[in-house]
């Protein structure tokens, strides 16, 4: 009796000790997923002027022959999203709509320019197309070269003073939402924060991220 007491506790402790092994390796797979599933902010390249810097002053005209300038200090202090685009990009059509409509979510503070090079009929027939005549849409090989804009569809956000305060390349609604996010947040990019949360509390990190695409999404 007493030899088949020991043996059953051992049995108990193999068990228990399994069974922690188990949990261990779920923690940590759960970890894993939930890094992966993080929200992707638009991936910042290096290149041209630096989120926090003084943005380049351009004075130029639209294809609509207005005058525009970017980059500089605004009296009303509305902020300017510059979207790199081409006739000839398939993520740039397919991201138009939603474009436009996380603009006009965030009218209360942020206008959208168009940017893009090439023949400006084909760029006419692009803008028709898609209905952007309400949107100032320019031409200018210099604002990709000062920007170092290599791919596209890509977004700077320039602020109010004429800081650079978010860019990126954006493909989906969440890149897009990420460069509002993270002007509002007062961060670079949304990659920056994690890097600076990854030793706190991630889920907090991921919450706090989430609020600040939602919950600050009509303040500039």
């Amino acid at each position: 009796m007493h030899d088949a007491l020991v043996i059953s506790q051992v049995v108990l402790w193999i068990a228990v000790l399994a069974l922690s092994a188990v949990v261990l390796a779920l923690i940590r797979q759960i970890g894993v997923l939930h890094e992966r599933i993080a929200p992707m902010g638009a991936l910042t390249m290096d290149k041209g002027p630096k989120v926090g810097d003084q943005s380049p002053v351009f004075e130029l005209i639209d294809l609509a022959e207005r005058p525009l300038t970017l980059g500089a200090r605004r009296d009303d202090l509305r902020s300017q999203i510059l979207m790199f685009v081409s006739p000839t990009c398939p993520v740039c059509k397919k991201l138009l709509p939603i474009v436009k409509s996380v603009v006009a979510a965030e009218s209360g503070w942020l206008d959208l320019v168009f940017t893009s090079d090439g023949e400006p009929s084909e760029q006419a027939g692009f803008i028709r197309k898609y209905q952007l005549e309400q949107y100032p849409f320019v031409l200018s090989s210099e604002l990709g070269m000062t920007f170092r804009v290599s791919k596209l569809p890509y977004a700077v956000l320039i602020d109010g003073e004429g800081i650079v305060r978010a860019k990126g390349l954006v493909n989906t609604r969440e890149h897009l939402e990420s460069i509002v996010a993270a002007k509002q947040m007062g961060i670079g990019s949304i990659q920056e924060y994690l890097r600076n949360q990854h030793s706190h509390d991630e889920p907090e990190a991921v919450a706090a991220i989430a609020n600040g695409e939602k919950g600050n999404r009509h303040h500039g």
